[in-house]
């Protein structure tokens, strides 16, 4: 059943990526001005980034299979009312609940996952939920976009939300509650639950892969944003940009899905994800310089091997440095910084007013001192823990 959980993956982040390219102007078929458009669009984000955080104490608490469940009713019903919306004012109260349930599902999947999967072979297995992410990148958007002008916005929400309905009922009938690994078939859910979230930050490893999930999606942000906008300065077609967009999500699949996944097990996580930040680092800086069309492709298909690096490591970074019964609360925390970092990087661009050339720049100096910081880091860190063992 583990596929399936990948499946569940994959269908939550369709469930993203579908609503990217429509929301804004379904709520302005709604009666939205432009600006309560943009607020509507953000509304899920601001829910989603609260919900990631706290509902990784309930993933703990009751168990990641019910909370699975639980989300997936929850969306699943919460999309198929999208088609029964009369204003703008309903679309917001809608996505702001949409962003809650959806925030459970991806701790709880995430936790099932490194749970269900020995902790020597977790590197690949986040590899295969990254590859599910990628191929939700490449579907979702293309769905939507299809969907909506054949159909109708209403199509789109029903469909995605008849799935995760389907979806969570095969979930609380089949799916099995994992249980603890010391030969006693007790539930994994732990009842008293002590671990605070500034003992997170005060671990160098989970602090690491948070500021890399940080990084990771500041770059997203900038890049989701100002990419079409390059594109259309350079004079090209709008399509284009969708087209590079997918091209660094296919080089990232492919190399969750090939023999490279590999390295996730072979070598130290935090020194892949140092070299992951680095490779984007580059490839956004070179993205503020490239005016030709196939050299930016080129520059994204490196910032797809810089993802595939980063994002699997900063993953099994968290089974990697957590116990079992904490988990659930270590991902939600994760996946928080997971919205925090999207929400900054299109804000930030914004708010001072950066050209995509400026912005790419800007991005680049996150994420290569991020990952010379983190070089530094781990080297002191494995130098002190030597230094311990031998005495």
């Amino acid at each position: 059943m583990i596929y399936f959980v990948y499946f569940l993956i994959l269908l939550t982040f369709i469930d993203f990526f579908a609503q990217l390219p429509i929301m804004s102007t379904f709520a302005i078929s709604l009666g939205a001005t432009t600006s309560f458009a943009g607020f509507i669009v953000g509304a899920y984000s601001f829910s989603n980034l609260f919900s990631n955080v706290f509902s990784g104490f309930f993933v703990d608490k009751l168990g990641s299979k019910k909370m699975l469940t639980f989300g997936l009713l929850a969306t699943g019903g919460l999309l198929l009312s999208y088609s029964f919306l009369g204003s703008a004012n309903h679309l917001l109260l809608i996505r702001f609940l949409h962003g809650i349930t959806a925030g459970f599902l991806t701790p709880a999947a995430f936790t099932y996952v490194s749970l269900a999967n020995k902790k020597s072979k977790s590197g690949k297995s986040m590899a295969f939920s990254g590859a599910a992410v990628g191929i939700a990148a490449i579907i979702g958007p293309a769905f939507s976009g299809i969907m909506s002008k054949y159909a109708g916005y209403g199509m789109v929400f029903r469909v995605i939300g008849i799935a995760m309905l389907l979806c969570g009922i095969i979930t609380l009938i089949f799916l099995k509650q994992l249980y603890k690994e010391d030969g006693e078939e007790k539930e994994a859910g732990n009842k008293e639950i002590s671990f605070s979230y500034w003992e997170m930050f005060k671990n160098p490893h989970l602090f690491s892969s948070y500021a890399g999930a940080l990084a990771l999606m500041y770059s997203q942000g900038i890049l989701a944003y100002m990419l079409p906008v390059k594109i259309e300065q350079l004079g090209l077609g709008s399509h284009v940009s969708g087209a590079l967009l997918s091209v660094f999500a296919i080089v990232a699949v492919l190399f969750f899905l090939l023999p490279t996944n590999k390295l996730y097990d072979r070598y130290k996580t935090e020194y892949l994800m140092s070299i992951g930040l680095i490779i984007k680092a580059i490839a956004m800086g070179l993205m503020s310089f490239t005016e030709n069309l196939s050299a930016l492709y080129l520059v994204l298909t490196l910032y797809g091997v810089g993802f595939a690096l980063l994002f699997p490591s900063i993953s099994s970074g968290i089974a990697k440095n957590t116990d079992k019964e904490k988990r659930g609360k270590a991902y939600g925390l994760f996946y928080g910084f997971f919205s925090l970092g999207a929400a900054l990087g299109s804000y930030i661009t914004a708010a001072f007013k950066l050209n995509p050339n400026e912005a790419f720049i800007s991005s680049s100096f996150v994420l290569s001192v991020s990952g010379v910081f983190f070089i530094i880091l781990f080297k002191r860190i494995y130098t002190m823990e030597k230094s311990r063992n031998q005495a």
